[in-house]
C-alpha cells in the first residue's frame, strides 16, 4: 500500500467511524415509525425495507449527490458545487430527514476543521452559505484531501447503511450476528447503488421509497421516540 493510500484509509476510516461527533447514532431516517407500524419486525424485513432505501430511495440520492459534490471540486469556478449543495438540502422528503442531513453535515464539518481542515471546506463555505446537507460536506472532504471517488463513495454508503442497521438492532430488537447477517446480505445492493450512482446526472436523481419517505413523515407525530427522526 502506497503512502497515499494509507492515509486516504486512515481518514475515511476515522471520518465515517461510529465514534466521529456527527450524531448519526440519534437518527433512525424512519426505521422508528416502521418498526411501530410492523413494516419492520426481524432481520429479513429490515434488510428488504434497508436493500429499497439503499438501492433506491434516500440513500441512492445520497451517493449521487456525494459524486457530484466529489467532482464538483476538480472545476475551477464554484457553479457545480453550489447547484449540487442547494440541491442536497432541498431534496429532503420531509423537516426531520432535512434535520438528519443539514445537521450531521454541519457537526461533520465542524469535526473535520478542527483535526482534518482542508481548503475544499472554505471552497464549501463560499459557495453554499445555506446548511450542508452530510454527503456534500464528506464529499467535499474527501475530494479536499485527494481520496479517490470510488472508495470514497463505497466507505460512506457502507457508513450509512450499517448506521441504519444499527438504529433497526436498537428498536425490533435484533441481536448483533443478525445486524451483521443484515449488512453481509446487503453488501451487493451497496455495490449496485455506488456503480450507479457514479453514472447518474443531478436531472436524473429520484427517489422510488415512498414508504420509506412517508415514515419520516410519520416519525414525527410518533407519541414516543428514541431517534431523532
Amino acid at each position: 500500500m502506497t503512502a497515499e493510500n494509507s492515509a486516504a484509509l486512515y481518514r475515511l476510516m476515522a471520518w465515517l467511524s461510529p465514534s466521529y461527533p456527527v450524531g448519526a447514532f440519534s437518527y433512525s431516517s424512519g426505521i422508528e415509525w416502521a418498526v411501530e407500524a410492523g413494516d419492520i419486525k426481524d432481520a429479513d424485513s429490515l434488510r428488504r425495507w434497508l436493500a429499497v432505501v439503499v438501492g433506491e430511495g434516500g440513500g441512492f440520492c445520497d451517493a449521487v449527490f456525494f459524486v457530484h459534490a466529489h467532482r464538483s471540486l476538480a472545476d475551477t469556478g464554484d457553479g457545480a458545487l453550489q447547484t449540487v449543495a442547494e440541491l442536497a438540502a432541498a431534496f429532503a422528503p420531509s423537516k426531520e430527514r432535512h434535520l438528519e442531513t443539514t445537521a450531521q453535515g454541519a457537526a461533520f464539518i465542524e469535526a473535520t476543521r478542527a483535526a482534518w481542515h482542508c481548503p475544499a471546506l472554505d471552497r464549501l463555505a463560499a459557495a453554499w452559505t445555506g446548511p450542508p446537507a452530510y454527503p456534500v460536506a464528506v464529499g467535499v472532504a474527501a475530494a479536499g484531501h485527494g481520496i479517490s471517488l470510488e472508495p470514497a463513495l463505497h466507505a460512506f454508503l457502507h457508513a450509512v447503511t450499517a448506521n441504519l442497521i444499527s438504529a433497526g438492532v436498537r428498536l425490533v430488537p435484533l441481536g448483533q450476528s443478525d445486524g451483521q447477517r443484515v449488512l453481509a446480505a446487503l453488501e451487493s445492493v451497496v455495490k449496485a447503488a455506488a456503480q450507479r450512482a457514479l453514472v447518474t446526472s443531478l436531472d436524473d436523481v429520484g427517489s422510488a421509497a415512498l414508504r420509506a419517505d412517508l415514515a419520516s413523515q410519520l416519525h414525527e407525530t410518533q407519541y414516543t421516540r428514541l431517534f431523532r427522526s
